[in-house]
């Protein structure tokens, strides 16, 4: 049975990228919104936002932080960083930047967005493991995700149990 899980990522720079990590077919994330369906969301202001997250991560067992170059620091990525792991979800996060989008363009390399955080005094970086697939072609990008990635997120539920012991 596929794994639920929570996509975190840029709309802007990196939709395109997260819908060729939707097809891989062997996780089932959230309904990504399209451009205009995102603006109606967002226009209700960021009580709406924070309703539509909730809702979407309800049910999920991991949140899959995709990196892209300008993912880290988001004010709505962070939220959803802090409410799984407050939730208790696996989390973990894959470099996209190699992927290429619709135009054919890949992106520069994105700061780890869990420098930011600390559980416990300790960075949550050390806690949370990123992977960062070993090639620039993307196609050789996709696959490499396409082979790992239902092993990271049994490895980031396992390592979000051991924590709570």
């Amino acid at each position: 049975m596929a794994r639920k899980v929570f996509f975190s990522f840029r709309y802007k720079w990196d939709s395109k990228r997260v819908q060729q990590i939707k097809q891989i077919g062997s996780i089932e994330g959230q309904t990504l919104l399209s451009s205009n369906e995102w603006e109606k969301v967002k226009s209700g202001g960021d009580a709406q936002i924070q309703r539509w997250i909730d809702g979407e991560m309800k049910g999920k067992n991991c949140q899959v932080v995709l990196i892209g170059e300008f993912t880290a620091g988001r004010k709505w990525v962070n939220y959803e960083i802090k409410k799984a792991w407050a939730d208790g979800k696996g989390v973990l996060g894959i470099h996209i930047h190699n992927l290429k989008d619709l135009d054919g363009s890949q992106m520069n390399k994105g700061k780890n967005p869990f420098d930011d955080f600390t559980i416990n005094g300790k960075k949550m970086s050390s806690i949370v493991k990123t992977y960062d697939p070993p090639f620039t072609t993307s196609t050789n990008v996709y696959g490499h995700i396409k082979t790992n990635i239902e092993s990271w997120i049994e490895e980031a539920i396992r390592i979000r149990n051991d924590y709570n012991k």
